[in-house]
C-alpha cells in the first residue's frame, strides 16, 4: 500500500510568518498536537510539535561548562512561568520550530513508512509530492490500514 493510499489529505499547518499563537490555537481547535509549516508555495519548511512547545516554556536550570581554562555558567531562565508562556504566543512559529523534518513521498510504501516513524519516534509524518505537501500519515493511519483486515 502507497502513502497516498490511505494518507489524511485534510492537512492543519500554518504558514511560516504564524505566530505560536495561530499554531496554539489550532492545536486545540482540533485536537491535534503538531503540524508542518509551509511557505506560500505550500513548500514544508519546518514542522512544529507540542514537544518544542514544552521545551520553551519548561524550566531551564543555569548550566555549568567546564573547560581547560575557565570555567562559564550559562544562565537559565529569569523570566517566571507565566511570563514565558505569554511571550512564546507573540514568537514566529519558525523561532522555535524544527527546520529539518522528516518527510516521505506520496507513493512510499506503508512498511517503509512504519520503519521510519518506529525508527525516528516521531508521531506524524508529513507526505509531499514534488516538494509540495499532500497529506500527513500518523501511526495510528499505518496501524488501521495495517490491521483492518486482519481484526
Amino acid at each position: 500500500m502507497k502513502a497516498h493510499e490511505f494518507m489524511i489529505t485534510q492537512v492543519y499547518k500554518v504558514k511560516e510568518y504564524d505566530t505560536v499563537r495561530t499554531f496554539i490555537e489550532k492545536c486545540i481547535q482540533h485536537r491535534i498536537s503538531g503540524m508542518p509549516v509551509i511557505n506560500d508555495r505550500n513548500e514544508i519548511v519546518a514542522y512544529l510539535s507540542d514537544g518544542d512547545i514544552m521545551r520553551y516554556i519548561g524550566k531551564h536550570d543555569d548550566v555549568i561548562v567546564d573547560s581547560f581554562f575557565q570555567l562559564n555558567v550559562i544562565k537559565g531562565d529569569e523570566d517566571e512561568y507565566e511570563e514565558r508562556t505569554r511571550k512564546l504566543l507573540n514568537l514566529n512559529v519558525m523561532a522555535i520550530a524544527k527546520k529539518k523534518v522528516i518527510t516521505v513521498s506520496w507513493d512510499e510504501d506503508i512498511e517503509r513508512i512504519a520503519a521510519i516513524l518506529g525508527k525516528k519516534q516521531i508521531k506524524k509524518v508529513p507526505v509531499e509530492r514534488g516538494r509540495v505537501l499532500v497529506g500527513i500519515i500518523s501511526r495510528g493511519d499505518v496501524i488501521r490500514h495495517s490491521f483492518k483486515s486482519l481484526l
